[in-house]
């Protein structure tokens, strides 16, 4: 039943502007929900209908639109706009260790702070000397991710995290939680991944960042995968350690993340000396 509803919306003919690929998406998870309800799983990656969607999405479904990658020098501005506050010390913490891991915003809500097995937790924080370990249930299975102490007290991931667990009392559990209203101390309840959207979208715009678009357009330009290509396209080291921080299983998909700015650094046409064939005449 699935299959020849997905096979109609595949046809040219039946094919309705109005009905995207993303809203087929969508009602196909919701067909799958009831199944499950009902006691009848249906298996969205059965042959017949991945077949059929992999075709909806051939013809019909738009190049994917990439946000933008977050710099360095833009993670500083955004922090330079957060008030001084107990909630202040969360949120640059969640900025610099998302960005130098190269985390989900799901990873980076989903920390413990040690690791006290949790059920809702994707993973804790050991934190040394030297810098912290993440250690993270990914989508390849556990992996873990280092990230050093910087030489700039301001924009060093470790140094921010410290105030916040020693003011915020956090010696275990959810490492990234939610203030009282009055913001004087931290809740039990973990956030939620959506906080971390909305920081993100916000600091961009009080910093100012693409200034010259309107606001719509920024807001649309950056989410949480921001913090994930900016380290990609930032980090200038061999690409494979790049896939193993993001937790990549393909190195294409690494690619996607390492915007253009990035993208002549290994060029095959520079490579072969053709774009300084005009110095040569």
């Amino acid at each position: 039943m699935v299959g020849l509803y997905l096979a109609d919306l595949a046809a040219p003919v039946n094919w309705s502007p109005a009905l995207s690929v993303s809203t087929i998406d969508r009602r196909l998870s919701c067909l799958v929900w009831n199944h499950a309800q009902r006691g009848f799983p249906l298996d969205r990656k059965n042959r017949r209908i991945a077949t059929v969607l992999a075709e909806v999405k051939r013809k019909h479904a738009p190049p994917p639109v990439q946000k933008e990658a977050i710099q360095a020098e833009d993670i500083s501005a955004m922090i330079a706009t957060l008030p001084h506050d107990l909630r202040v010390l969360r949120d640059c913490a969640i900025l610099l260790i998302g960005y130098a891991g190269g985390l989900r915003r799901s990873e980076i809500v989903g920390l413990d702070h040690n690791r006290d097995g949790i059920p809702d937790s994707g993973g804790w924080i050991e934190i040394g000397d030297d810098g912290a370990i993440l250690f993270l249930r990914g989508k390849t299975g556990w992996r873990e991710v280092e990230i050093g102490r910087g030489t700039s007290v301001q924009t060093c991931p470790v140094h921010e995290l410290e105030p916040w667990l020693h003011f915020a009392r956090i010696d275990g559990g959810p490492l990234f939680r939610r203030t009282t209203r009055e913001n004087n101390r931290a809740l039990d309840a973990r956030l939620s991944d959506n906080h971390v959207a909305r920081l993100i979208k916000q600091t961009v715009l009080d910093a100012g960042i693409r200034s010259q678009l309107p606001e719509k357009n920024r807001l649309a330009l950056f989410s949480g995968h921001s913090l994930r290509a900016g380290l990609a396209s930032s980090a200038d080291v061999d690409e494979r350690y790049i896939q193993k921080q993001l937790d990549h299983a393909f190195a294409e998909m690494t690619r996607r993340y390492q915007r253009r700015r990035d993208t002549f650094r290994g060029n095959l046409t520079k490579a072969a000396g053709l774009c300084s064939l005009r110095d040569r005449l």
